[in-house]
Parts: C-alpha cells; sequence; structure tokens
C-alpha cells in the first residue's frame, strides 16, 4: 500500500519533470536522428554536464532526477542543452523512461524515493509551467482536429494525386527553318502515385500535350517538353509499378512509355524530363538512353551504398500483337548499368545497351538512318530493321554545393539486317556524341539552377552501308538557361539553343532557337 501511494503521487510530477529531460535520451525513439544524437552517455552527477550551473533555476530539479533517479542522459560532448525545445514524441519518451525506473525503485522496495523537498520543487514546476501545457493542448487538439478533418476529405487512402503544367513559348531567331511564328504550347500532367504497402508505387500519368518543336529539318535542337503530334488529346503516358524485392532489389513492371530515367540514374543534373533543368532532349541525357522506350521490366541491385547494378528491357510495341511486333518480336532496347557513387557529390555511370529498331531521337539525319536510297529516291533506311550496340558513360562532380560539373560520351554501333532492292548490301555504320556540362544550383536564391551545356549531339561518323553517307562535318550543340524558382509551385526557365552547323553540315546556317518556359507544380 505505501508502494501503491508513492506510485500515485509520482505520476502528476512525471508530467513536468519530463520537460527536464534531455532530448538525447529521447532520440533514441527517433530513428532518423543524427548518429551524435543516438550515441547516450549516462550520467551520475549533475556537474558532468558542462553547460549547467548551480545558478541555474532547474538545477536542483536537474540535479534530483539524475543523482537520486539516475533517468537522465547527456550528449558524448558532455553537454545537456536545457534550453532546446520539446517535441510530444520527447516527452512521451523522457515521461517512459522516468516512470520505469520510478517503477524500478518501489520494486524493489527503496526508502526515501520521494522525499517531501522533491515534491514541493516538482510541484513549483507544474505551475509555473501550466500555461505553456495548456496552450501545448490546445494546439495539440486543433492539430489532430485539422488531421480528422483532411483524413474525412482526402482523395484516397491510398493514393496522392500530383497535377504539372508546362507552358512554352519557343521561337528560332537565326537560321533556316520552315516554322518562322512565335509559337505558345501547353503540356499538362495529372499523375496518381499510389503506395499499398508504402515501400511499392503505382504509378499512373494522364498527359495532353501540344507543344511542338521548331523544324529545322533534323532532330537536333528538339526540346525536352516538346510532344509529336501538337493536338490536345489525353492519353495514358506512364503507367509502372515499383516494389522492393529485397532491402537491397527493387523491381519495376512498366505497362506503357517507359524510358531509361524509369529505371536507371542518368547522371545528370539537368535530367528534369523537361519539367525542369535542360531544355533540350540531348541536354537532358545522353542520346543512347533514347533507344530504351515501351513496356518491361526492370532490376536495380544495390550493392552497399555506393555501386547499383541495373537491367531492363523495354518493348517498342510490346501491346501489338500483330506480325513482327509484340514483347519479342518487335522494336526493344536491352540495357545493362553500373551506376558508382564513392561520395555523395561524385557519381559516374557505365551504360551498355543492345537495341532493335529503336532510334536515340536526337542527333543528325544520318545517326538516325532517317536517309532517303538514291537508287529509288523513295526508300528510308529507318524503314529496314537493324540491330544496335551502344555504350555510354555519364559523370558528375559537385565542385562544390554550388557548382557541379558533369557530362558524357555515346558511341552506338548500328548494323541493317535485311537488304532490299533499294539498299541491296548490308554495313555498319558508327555514331558519337558527347557533352559538357556546367550547373550552378541555387544561384541568385535556394531552388535556382542555370546550367550551360556544350556537346556534339550524335554524329554519324563511319558507314559502310550503301546509300548512308557520313556526315562530313560537325556540329556544336550549345545550351544555357536559368531556371529561377517564383515559389514553391511556380518555376520560369528561360534559355537559348545555339546549333552550329546544323545536321552536321556547314551549308546549313546557324540555328538560334530561345525558349521560355514556366513551370507549374501543385
Amino acid at each position: 500500500m505505501k508502494s501503491l501511494w508513492k506510485f500515485l503521487l509520482v505520476i502528476p510530477v512525471v508530467f513536468t519533470t519530463s520537460l527536464l529531460i534531455n532530448d538525447s535520451v529521447i532520440a533514441q525513439t527517433q530513428t532518423q536522428e543524427e548518429t551524435l544524437e543516438q550515441a547516450l552517455e549516462q550520467v551520475t552527477s549533475v556537474s558532468q554536464f558542462s553547460d549547467v550551473q548551480p545558478t541555474d533555476w532547474a538545477f536542483q530539479a536537474l540535479q534530483s532526477l539524475v543523482e537520486r533517479y539516475g533517468c537522465i542522459a547527456g550528449y558524448p560532448n558532455s553537454t545537456y542543452r536545457g534550453n532546446r525545445a520539446l517535441t510530444r514524441y520527447e516527452f512521451a519518451a523522457g515521461l517512459s523512461a522516468c516512470l520505469d525506473r520510478f517503477n524500478d525503485l518501489l520494486l524493489t522496495s527503496t526508502a526515501d524515493i520521494v522525499t517531501k523537498e522533491d515534491l514541493a520543487t516538482l510541484q513549483r514546476l507544474q505551475e509555473e509551467f501550466s500555461a505553456e501545457l495548456a496552450t501545448l493542448r490546445g494546439r495539440v487538439d486543433a492539430v489532430e482536429a485539422r488531421t480528422a478533418q483532411i483524413e474525412a476529405n482526402q482523395f484516397s487512402t491510398t493514393s496522392k494525386l500530383e497535377g504539372e503544367v508546362v507552358v512554352g513559348i519557343t521561337d528560332v531567331f537565326e537560321g533556316d527553318t520552315n516554322d518562322e511564328n512565335t509559337a505558345l504550347g501547353v503540356r499538362a500532367r495529372i499523375n496518381f502515385v499510389t503506395s499499398f504497402t508504402g515501400k511499392d508505387t503505382l504509378y499512373t500519368r494522364l498527359q495532353s500535350n501540344n507543344i511542338v518543336a521548331p523544324d529545322i529539318g533534323t532532330s537536333e535542337g528538339s526540346l525536352a517538353f516538346a510532344g509529336e503530334s501538337g493536338d490536345n488529346n489525353i492519353e495514358l503516358d506512364a503507367l509502372w509499378y515499383s516494389f522492393p524485392l529485397t532491402k537491397s532489389t527493387n523491381v519495376i513492371a512498366i505497362a506503357n512509355a517507359g524510358a531509361a530515367d524509369d529505371v536507371v540514374d542518368t547522371v545528370n543534373l539537368f535530367d528534369g524530363d523537361g519539367t525542369e533543368g535542360a531544355l533540350s532532349s540531348f541536354g537532358t541525357r545522353n542520346p543512347i538512353y533514347g533507344a530504351m522506350d515501351g513496356a518491361g521490366l526492370g532490376v536495380t541491385q544495390e550493392f552497399g551504398k555506393n555501386l547499383s547494378l541495373s537491367l531492363a528491357y523495354l518493348a517498342g510495341s510490346g501491346s501489338d500483337p500483330s506480325t513482327d511486333n509484340g514483347l519479342f518480336n518487335g522494336s526493344y532496347g536491352a540495357l545493362a548499368q553500373l551506376t558508382f557513387a564513392p561520395s555523395d557529390r561524385f557519381k559516374v555511370g557505365l551504360t551498355y545497351i543492345n537495341s532493335y529498331n529503336q532510334f536515340n531521337g536526337a542527333g543528325s539525319n544520318a545517326s538516325n538512318f532517317n536517309t532517303v536510297s538514291p537508287l529509288d529516291n523513295l526508300s528510308t533506311l529507318a524503314d529496314t530493321p537493324f540491330s544496335a550496340d551502344s555504350y555510354g558513360i555519364q559523370a558528375s562532380l559537385g565542385i562544390s554545393k554550388n557548382l557541379v560539373l558533369g557530362g558524357w560520351a555515346g558511341y552506338t554501333n548500328a548494323r541493317n539486317l535485311t537488304t532490299s532492292a533499294a539498299f541491296p548490301d548490308r554495313g555498319e555504320a558508327e555514331i558519337w556524341n558527347w557533352a559538357v556540362t556546367l550547373g550552378l544550383p541555387d544561384l541568385g536564391k535556394k531552388g535556382n539552377l542555370a546550367g550551360i551545356i556544350f556537346g556534339m549531339e550524335p554524329r554519324l561518323t563511319s558507314s559502310s552501308i550503301d546509300g548512308l553517307e557520313k556526315d562530313q562535318d560537325t556540329s556544336y550543340h550549345i545550351e544555357a538557361f536559368y531556371q529561377y524558382k517564383i515559389n514553391d509551385n511556380i518555376a520560369v526557365t528561360p534559355g537559348v539553343i545555339w546549333l552550329t552547323a546544323p545536321d552536321h553540315n556547314e551549308n546549313n546556317n546557324d540555328v538560334v532557337i530561345g525558349t521560355f518556359r514556366t513551370t507549374f507544380t501543385f
């Protein structure tokens, strides 16, 4: 009975004493705290705290908790940090720690567990903090009410709705083009992000895109946010399901419009899929990744924190059961990439892609087999089945948090697999591309990004295929943009793309494309 009486006396006192409990003790309940805060050291005397003085108003109460009850621990550097604010989680964890200690003392029938002096001191503290505790209770009640209201009106218990609108203004300032007028287009996306277990993701995206890239007679300088048809039809633009097979293995099943960046890290600061970052397709990622498109499967295996291996297979016409189509008889891309990140600032990716009838979508006409047979002046080599082996290396190096150097190099060896009257002989073609990038994150404001891209879009350097001549000259891609974040939901990105000798042909005048992209996210 005596023990029960003492325990009842302790209960109201503990709610106040827990306010004094060191946050590093409580950090044991928080798995995301820093390592230093997780490493606790029990103290036996309040004098072991270097930042606690006898003149502190709570010195006696803290001394009692440390030396009499032993439910206080400090940081490894012998500090207590008594002025730090207390969260509800910390309050609960601290209360539990002291209750456990009091309970142990009660069970062992220790004498003088709580003295009258202790109770008087703690009662004074309880009275002094009564206003703050009342305010805290009111705030907690308001938060709980607001949370209940949100849960009652939420879109779904498993899905999150996201929206994105990209408004693009484009014009060709210099060069030969069939499009002489300034154009304004919009790409709108609605994303449904669903999780059934908290670790998996079902991603569904609906899109409408009427943005059309300027026609300059080559795939060079194509815009990353442009569409193909230019209409406002709504279509299913992405559908995939990702889940962890093990702690170090992740699997993604892609049903529609899959791309390399759905499976692997393209190791480029500017890869924002047209929403942010680079304005051009070339500046977004190494063009060899363009051979990955369609439906299929991807697996990423992590070997520790610094090394991962990704494998993927995507079929370009996987939903078409007709002849020379489907998952395994139509166009496809098969990827393997080793990604090495020895530090937060340095990363490198080594990529291999084997593909069939898949084009990279950037570079000269010749590099995309977009050439007409000299024999009939009608047939196009791109209509002839071909296979390709592509190799790439991508790297990114953060000189500082506000200066990032990057770049890539890509090589493709392509072969036509059949002959025809228009292209009577088989042969091989070699295609190269490279780029160097300079990124300036948070330039002028946190969330901003300035970028410069200098490189060579895919160029046909040699060919033994009849009717396919190599590119005689070299065109350079020079791109600069500045992405300014107005607020968390709106960003504007003015930029320019300058192409020297377009289509790798010095007979063509330089082309300068100006664009102004506005991105809304919600």
